[in-house]
């Protein structure tokens, strides 16, 4: 059985899989970079992401970060250990993306990073108070506050080959544009045209892995007048480059 808690340091290294179970992941200092199904943010000290079970995601920490990790064994074990609680939970893990923490949560991530957690009753322990913590926020109120990512996205990808402004999201959003940015901000940690570029980047990914287009062509695609551009992006994002990021996948699907 997997260790429920674990502190973790990320680096440069980029990380791109999936797991069959939910995740959370908690910053504790630095800043890790992360992608959970397309969709960029960053945690850092006082937030966290919620990684659905599957879901597809990246991460990587430039400066270096670390981080305290809580993997879920199993349904079972969430319904014995957290009993009527554990339906709060599931909707906590069914909506991936960044959140923030309040000051007691951060008390206790901070106890629980200083604390024995290879030892399985207080990682036990600590992962059921964690829980239990973050079930007190009102999923409806949450929910009612994000962003309309899945339309966002799709905007994104339709339009990536043209030059996309904050204000073309906003009005999709249906926002000023100031108040898309705070939004982006708090829910994100990144500005609206950071999360623009990012999601370009991811979909360059996509069909570099998926086609055998040119370089060129999918630079073009994905908004690059310029392929060195696209490429100086890719390996800024990646710390790769598409030459590089297209050999790998043929690499692994051999």
């Amino acid at each position: 059985m997997r260790p429920i808690l674990t502190l973790r340091q990320y680096n440069h290294d980029l990380i791109v899989h999936s797991h069959n179970h939910p995740q959370l992941v908690f910053g504790l200092s630095g800043a890790l970079d992360f992608e959970v199904e397309g969709r960029g943010s960053q945690v850092r000290q006082r937030s966290f992401v919620v990684i659905p079970s599957g879901a597809h995601h990246a991460c990587g920490s430039p400066e270096g970060s670390q981080c305290l990790v809580l993997d879920i064994p199993d349904d079972q074990w969430l319904t014995n250990a957290l009993g009527d609680h554990a339906d709060a939970s599931r909707r906590l893990f069914d909506q991936a993306g960044r959140s923030s923490l309040n000051a007691q949560q951060s008390q206790l991530i901070s106890w629980l990073a200083n604390s024995p957690v290879s030892d399985p009753v207080i990682a036990q322990q600590g992962a059921v108070l964690l829980l239990a913590s973050l079930n007190h926020a009102r999923p409806a109120e949450v929910a009612a506050r994000r962003l309309p990512y899945v339309v966002l996205d799709a905007h994104i990808e339709r339009n990536a080959a043209y030059p996309l402004q904050v204000a073309d999201l906003a009005r999709v959003a249906g926002l000023s544009s100031a108040r898309l940015h705070a939004r982006f901000m708090a829910e994100c940690g990144q500005t609206p045209m950071d999360y623009i570029r990012s999601r370009r980047l991811h979909l360059a990914v996509q069909l570099l892995r998926d086609t055998s287009l040119p370089i060129g062509e999918i630079a073009s695609r994905v908004g690059y007048s310029s392929q060195s551009a696209f490429s100086a992006a890719m390996l800024r994002e990646f710390r790769a480059s598409p030459r590089q990021l297209r050999r790998d996948s043929c690499d692994k699907n051999r």
